[in-house]
């Protein structure tokens, strides 16, 4: 178990709405090194997610890529641009590996 992280109940990590989107278009974000700006297809909406995975991934990389990203997270700004979600990635202080799906799921599919 972690100690930097304080223990939640099961009912606190339900409130996380988890699913699975295709990233259909990505871009480095100007004036900066290591943020990305993914536009992420869910099926019935469509996202706008900036990361810090630039380091690790190019943009070509990952279009039509399938991941999980908590989707009902408040909205954050980062370099001017909103933040609509947050991609689940394998790592400590910098991105090791994106989660993915192991096979093609539907856009929307909800991540348990």
């Amino acid at each position: 178990m972690s100690e930097e992280k304080s223990i939640i109940k099961y009912d606190d990590f339900d409130k996380l709405d988890i699913k699975i989107g295709t990233v259909i278009e990505c871009e480095k974000v100007e004036n900066s090194q290591k943020l990305l700006k993914l536009i992420v297809d869910f099926g019935e909406f469509k996202r706008q997610i900036i990361a810090g995975i630039a380091t690790k991934y190019n943009p070509e990389d990952l279009i039509n890529k399938q991941l999980p990203i908590i989707v009902n997270l408040a909205p954050r700004k980062l370099l001017g641009l909103e933040s609509q979600g947050m991609i689940l990635a394998i790592g400590d202080n910098d991105v090791e590996a994106l989660l993915t799906p192991t096979e093609e799921v539907n856009n929307g599919a909800g991540v348990h």
